[in-house]
């Protein structure tokens, strides 16, 4: 992990001075990203997740530089998180009443920073005192690390999805039990 990084909760409110440093990391990451990844399109996708119900985003820094952040929010229950399963699920997987599915849509960190422990730590605190029942995320199938790294941290591959938005890839969907439901504070959480 690094030396003198703070994480820090943001709510939509707090975040909203924040968008263009998101926006840069996720360019940054995404540097050679196709149509999908462009600008435009994050900058609508953030805006849209900003005005969920729940929306909590997690960021990392070292002195004033954003090196990482992660950001979700809950499942309601006319959610169309789940429009485009490609493979057949249990009847009521995918009922969700705003309460039963924690939905992860980013989670990243700077390229030149990966890999010293930072996407964990953002993952265990966002999720660590969520009140559902399990989280979800969409990932990469091609992104052998971060798959690898998913795995280690107790997600599992349910089926796959390819979302109606233009130009979108399918992800695999993972689901992970959450264990710490409402547990108590892990001690370094700080509130923006």
């Amino acid at each position: 992990m690094i030396e003198n990084m703070k994480l820090r909760h943001h709510t939509t409110a707090q975040a909203a001075r924040l968008v263009d440093q998101l926006v840069g990391l996720y360019l940054e990451v995404y540097a050679d990203g196709d149509e999908f990844h462009s600008e435009d399109r994050y900058r609508r996708q953030l805006a849209g997740h900003m005005q969920r119900d729940g929306w909590d985003l997690v960021i990392a820094t070292v002195g004033e530089e954003l090196v990482g952040y992660i950001y979700g929010f809950p499942l309601p229950a006319e959610t169309g998180w789940w429009t485009g399963i490609q493979e057949p699920v249990p009847a009521g997987y995918t009922d969700e009443d705003g309460e039963r599915t924690f939905a992860i849509s980013e989670l990243m960190v700077t390229p030149g920073l990966r890999r010293r422990g930072i996407a964990r730590v953002l993952h265990d605190e966002l999720l660590g005192e969520r009140a559902e029942e399990r989280s979800t995320l969409l990932a990469d199938p091609d992104n052998f690390p971060a798959q690898a790294a998913y795995r280690s941290w107790g997600w599992q591959r349910i089926t796959k999805l390819r979302p109606s938005w233009e130009h979108a890839p399918t992800f695999d969907v993972l689901i992970r039990p959450l264990k710490n439901r409402a547990g108590p504070s892990s001690g370094h959480r700080t509130r923006a």
